[in-house]
Formats: structure tokens, C-alpha cells, sequence
């Protein structure tokens, strides 16, 4: 019988079975799908792998530095600033120990941050938005701290260094602060100590963020010299940045090198104190706004600033001591520095004044040296002119006599120099300019050259400036007439109005060329870079570097300076002299000139031209010794407000020669 169980043969597949499904078989797209797929991972291991590498090999030396910060932080020491004296050696800036409370924002919590500084705000009294905007300055570099106050007092350094474990990150490190044993001395001219601010540690490339550096006056312009080489140590930290151990030091600090100036304390003080004086007397002439002025003092043989004063006025310990916001709003903001009238504002260097009568000398030296004017021939003076139709009058309306250039300089005749100026109108256009050009070589138009700025060249109006300031864009309505150069330009330019602008360091400088027979000095007002100590041993401090500018010798004719010269001596002494009842009775004899400026000034509601005082000369009047230009704004005429001024300069100078006893000085 045969068997039912069918044997199947080897080799043979199997029939289909329906309930299976088709084997799934590779396909083309399939593979290229899976090409794609493996590509990508390769792709992505390799970034990962290259990355890894990058971290591990070309920034590893960095990421551990970085890591052994965590731990071991460098410390930047501050060097001592140099010290800044005046030419007699006293110490008008030192340096005096503090204590500055400074915060790293890298060791700051990751919650609570704010929490934090809105506490330290509070003890500290600091306002808040003041560290959070200097936190937002420097995000870019978390490793350098924020100083929050530089002069912290005891009381505030014991709170914080009790609870040092509640301020992670805050830290209170011992610093330096200038210090001021003259007060409020030159506080424009010395200038102060502040943080870089990010502009000026984008210009200055050799700083680094957190530098405190010179803002502004002497401290700016001579500061890579004040500032010394920075020291470096390095402080042991825990990971909320408080210190495990005591910082060992790597580099000390160098201190930098001291100044000395060519100021006189003892002068510097009178000036101030003299423009008080002045601008007081304005006021009782009537002068109500009499409120602002500037004195500047000077050598004429060799430019050397001895005073250089203005007002209003601050104290320079505002940036340093505390609880003073108040008063140092009144230097950084806009608003509240104009209602102050900018106590900051150097007024000798940066305020620009008409100078009025101060002036006429310049006129008549270039007249004489053009030849269009003879000193000792006589010109009417009256009590008005009329020159091409339009009338000009004369200061003086009751005077009517003629008179030689050295009796106009005098009694200040403004028609004298009216005819003098149209005198230099009517040259024909092959001459020039010359009263202008004249000016020029004195020093007007331009920077004196000052070695501590800022500083401001002024306006010396010439018609080629009338024609490029008045434009149909910049004077629509009246262009085609305004940007004429017209003869009453040069009859108001001869007496030192309308379009001109001087500072007063500027009419110093030419009021020395006068003295000295005819050289322009370059004002200065530091004389060296010294080293060492206050005293330095029996020879003094060791001398580095010396400054002193030559003179510049100006081809000027001897005897028109010699007129001059006369004109300016019986301005003082004459019995019709505008300042003979200041200084006749000057036991030395001072020889100079008042001037009287007519200036716009505008109020909220209104504006209306204010008298501006001005007064400038020299002493003794045959072998000058000191140059002196005072101005009180609005303050009347010169004889009222800035001859006086500038009589109490010369008073503290020639103390002795004057018969005045003065106290002793302490250095």
C-alpha cells in the first residue's frame, strides 16, 4: 500500500502560501535613500569630531586657563598717580588711601543677581541704574570688575566684609584717590581721575576696560605720564569668587611721574578770588546778570601761565568723595549745567567774547605797519561819525577834539579807529586783507597752542568767510546781502566788534607781544616731568623732562610797538586814561587797556546785547614781568568790573613793590 505522506523533493520551493506576505526585496531607491541617510552621519560625526578636537587641542591651553580662574584669579594693582605741583613746589594734587567696592560679573549668581545689586545699591547709596548700566558696558568682558564707589567709608566696608558669603562676587579692594590740599584750585585746569569710557578705550588701544585714566585739564593731557605701570598679582577664589588665601603679588605697580607746573598757587588763588570780586562790583553798577568771567596771568617772555582762573566754579572732590551726586550733576548734566552756567567750562581757553577796545591795539599796529595810519598825526575824535550813510557813535558822546593815535588808544576815541578801519576798506583789492592778515600773525583765527586742552580758535572774520557762511541754504531770506563784506564790517572790526571771536588766552598772548618787543609766545602750563618724592633729597625731585617753547619773533616795526607801548601807559596813568583810577596810584607801573564788547545774549522769552568788561595789560609797564587779561560777562563797562579784577592780580604778585604785607605760604 502505498504511503500518503508525500515526500518532497530536494530543492523544490514550496508552493505560495496566500497568508504570507511578499519578501521585501532592495531596491535602486532604496539604496540611494540609504546612501543619502549614512552620508549625514558621517557629515555629523565629523563636525562633532572636529569640534572635539578644536576644544581639546587648538583652545585647550585657553579653556584651562579659564577653568584654573575659577580658582585662581589675576589681580590688576593700580599704580599710584604722580603728583601734580606747582612751579614753587607745593603739592596741588597727591594721591590719598581708599577703599573701592567693586563687583565681577562672572561671580555673580545665576538667580538673584538683581536682588543682589538692588541691596548693594542701597548700603552703598549708589543708585541702582548706575551699576546695572555699567554691568551692560563691559558684558563682553565678565572677567574685569565694575567699581561701584571708589571711597567707600569704614562703616560701608565692615558691613560688607561681614556678610561677604551675602554678596557673591562683590569684593573690597584697597585703591588710591586724588587728593586736593588746595581745594577748589583750578579745577578746569587740572582737570580729574575717571573710568575709561568706551569711546575712549576704542581710540585708546594701550588701555584696557576698568583703567582709570585722566579726564580732561593737565590729569588728560600728561596722564601717560601720571598714571604709571599697573602691577599684577594673583588671589586664590572659591566658585562664588571670595578669597581662599592671600594674593601673591607677581609685578609691583610703578608710580608714575610727578608735574610741575608753571602755576603759582598763591597767584591762581588771587585770580579766583579776584573774579568774585569783580563780577560783585558789576552787580552793584546795576550789571544784574553779571554772573560768569575769566583772568588769565601769564609771563611774556616766555608764555609761562602763572594763574588761569574761571567762574563759576567747582570742587574737584566731587568725583572722588561721596554723597556729592548732587554737585557732580551739576558737571554732567546738560540741562543742569546750563542752569549752573557750566561751572566745568574753562572760559580762558573755550569762552569766545568779542573783544571790544582790547582790540584797537592790534588795529593800530597793523595800520601803522601797512602805512595807512601816522601815530602822531591827529584824527578828529567825536561823539559819532558818519561813514557811507550809516552813523557809528562813539562811546563817549560829549568828546570832540583831534587826536594822536597814543591819546585814541587812551581814551579809547571809537571814532578815531571807525576812521582807521574804513581806512583799510578803501584799499584797493590788490592789498589784501592786511588788517586781518595782521591779526592773524598775532595769533587770532587760531589755536595758541596750548599744551593743555581744550582750547578754540575763534572767529577772525574775513569776507571770503562771509561768502562760505551766508548761502541761500543758511540764509534764505537775506544771502545776497549778508555775504557781502561792507565797510561798516571793517569799521566795527577795527574796534574789535561784531563778526569777531577771541578767548581771552588769545588776547593775553597778543598783549605779551606787545610787552616783549614784538615776540608770540606759546602758553604753557606744565615745565617738567620730575621723579621722586615731594622734597627728592637737598637738589629736589630729579628732573626728566623739561617744556619751554621758544618764542616766535613776529617782523614788526620796533618804534609802532614803542607807540603803542605809550598809548597804553597813559591809559593808566593819563588823567583822561579808562583806567587811570584803577592803577595811577599802582605803586608799579602797569600799563593796559579796557575794553567794553557789545554781546547778544539770549534769555527763555527774549535776547538783548549785554556789555562785556575786559581788561588787559602788563607790569611793570617798562620790563614786563606778567601779562594780565580779566573779563567779567556782562559786566558793564572795563573800568567798572575788570580793571579792578585784574589790579587785585597784580596787587598779589607785586605784593612786596605794592607795600602790602602777605601772609606767609605753606608749602
Amino acid at each position: 500500500m502505498a504511503s500518503t505522506g508525500a515526500r518532497v523533493r530536494p530543492g523544490r520551493f514550496l508552493p505560495r502560501d496566500p497568508r504570507a506576505q511578499t519578501p521585501y526585496r532592495l531596491t535602486p531607491q532604496m539604496v540611494f535613500r540609504i546612501g543619502i541617510l549614512g552620508f549625514l552621519v558621517l557629515v555629523a560625526f565629523a563636525i562633532l569630531f572636529f569640534r572635539l578636537w578644536a576644544l581639546q587641542v587648538l583652545s585647550g591651553t585657553q579653556h584651562l586657563q579659564a577653568a584654573e580662574n575659577n580658582q585662581l584669579r589675576t589681580l590688576r594693582i593700580e599704580a599710584a598717580r604722580g603728583p601734580i605741583r606747582d612751579w614753587r613746589g607745593r603739592v596741588l594734587v597727591d594721591n590719598a588711601g581708599a577703599t573701592a567696592i567693586r563687583v565681577y560679573p562672572s561671580d555673580l549668581p545665576d538667580k538673584g543677581a538683581y536682588a543682589e545689586l538692588k541691596r548693594l545699591a542701597q548700603i552703598l547709596r549708589v543708585p541702582l541704574v548706575d551699576i546695572t548700566k555699567q554691568i551692560e558696558q563691559y558684558q563682553g568682558d565678565p572677567v574685569t570688575p565694575v567699581t561701584v564707589k571708589e571711597d567707600a567709608t569704614e562703616a560701608e566696608v565692615q558691613f560688607l566684609t561681614e556678610r561677604n558669603a551675602e554678596f557673591p562676587g562683590v569684593v573690597v579692594e584697597d585703591t588710591y584717590v586724588r587728593r586736593y590740599p588746595f581745594g577748589d584750585l583750578a579745577p578746569q585746569l587740572l582737570g580729574h581721575v575717571g573710568e575709561i569710557s568706551p569711546e575712549q578705550l576704542a581710540e585708546q588701544r594701550s588701555y584696557r576696560s576698568g583703567d582709570r585714566i585722566g579726564q580732561g585739564g593737565v590729569e588728560s593731557a600728561f596722564d601717560k605720564f601720571l598714571r604709571g605701570q599697573t602691577g599684577l598679582a594673583r588671589l586664590r577664589v572659591d566658585s562664588l569668587g571670595r578669597p581662599t588665601s592671600a594674593a601673591l603679588r607677581d609685578t609691583d605697580p610703578i608710580p608714575g611721574h610727578g608735574l610741575r607746573l608753571t602755576l603759582d598757587a598763591k597767584l591762581q588763588r588771587a585770580a579766583q578770588a579776584a573774579l568774585v570780586y569783580g563780577i560783585d562790583l558789576a552787580l552793584d553798577e546795576g550789571n544784574w546778570n553779571a554772573n560768569a568771567g575769566a583772568i588769565v596771568a601769564l609771563d611774556p617772555r616766555d608764555g609761562a601761565i602763572r594763574a588761569m582762573a574761571s567762574h563759576p566754579t567747582f570742587h574737584p572732590e566731587v568725583y572722588v568723595k561721596p554723597g556729592q551726586r548732587k554737585q557732580l550733576q551739576l558737571l554732567l548734566d546738560q540741562e543742569a549745567a546750563a542752569k549752573a552756567n557750566y561751572p566745568s567750562l574753562n572760559r580762558v581757553t573755550s569762552g569766545l567774547y568779542p573783544p571790544g577796545s582790547t582790540f584797537k591795539p592790534v588795529t593800530a599796529l597793523a595800520g601803522m605797519q601797512e602805512h595807512i595810519l601816522a601815530p602822531y598825526d591827529a584824527i578828529p575824535c567825536t561823539g559819532e561819525v558818519t561813514i557811507f550813510k550809516q552813523r557809528f557813535r562813539n562811546w563817549n558822546p560829549f568828546v570832540n577834539e583831534a587826536m594822536t593815535l597814543p591819546t585814541a588808544l587812551a581814551q579809547s576815541c571809537d571814532t578815531y579807529f571807525y576812521e582807521v578801519g574804513k581806512r583799510f576798506y578803501d584799499l584797493p583789492p590788490e592789498r589784501g586783507h592786511p588788517l586781518q592778515e595782521w591779526a592773524n600773525r598775532f595769533g587770532f583765527g587760531q589755536l595758541t597752542g596750548l599744551d593743555v586742552g581744550p582750547e578754540l580758535a575763534g572767529l577772525l572774520p574775513t569776507p571770503e568767510w562771509r561768502k562760505a557762511t551766508y548761502t541761500k541754504k543758511t540764509d534764505p531770506c537775506c544771502w545776497e546781502i549778508d555775504r557781502l563784506w561792507k565797510p561798516g564790517d571793517s569799521v566795527q572790526l577795527a574796534i574789535g566788534q561784531k563778526d569777531l571771536q577771541v578767548t581771552p588766552l588769545q588776547m593775553a598772548r597778543m598783549y605779551a607781544l606787545i610787552a616783549n618787543g614784538g615776540k608770540l609766545v606759546t602758553p604753557h602750563v606744565v615745565a617738567a616731568v620730575q621723579q621722586g618724592n615731594a622734597r627728592g633729597g637737598p637738589t629736589g625731585p630729579l628732573t626728566l623732562r623739561r617744556f619751554s617753547p621758544p618764542p616766535r619773533e613776529i617782523a614788526i616795526d620796533k618804534e609802532a610797538l614803542e607807540v603803542v607801548r605809550e598809548g597804553l601807559y597813559q591809559a593808566t596813568h593819563a588823567a583822561d586814561g579808562t583806567s587811570a583810577g584803577t592803577f595811577g596810584h599802582f605803586p608799579v607801573p602797569i600799563a593796559g587797556k579796557t575794553g567794553t564788547a557789545e554781546r547778544l545774549i539770549n534769555f527763555t522769552d527774549y535776547s538783548t546785547l549785554m556789555d562785556t568788561s575786559w581788561w588787559c595789560g602788563y607790569g611793570p609797564s617798562h620790563a614786563a614781568e606778567l601779562v594780565v587779561c580779566a573779563l567779567i560777562e556782562n559786566g558793564g563797562f572795563g573800568g567798572e568790573a575788570a580793571a579792578p579784577a585784574a589790579l587785585k592780580v597784580f596787587e598779589s604778585y607785586f605784593g612786596e613793590q605794592a607795600g602790602l604785607v602777605q601772609p606767609a605760604e605753606a608749602d
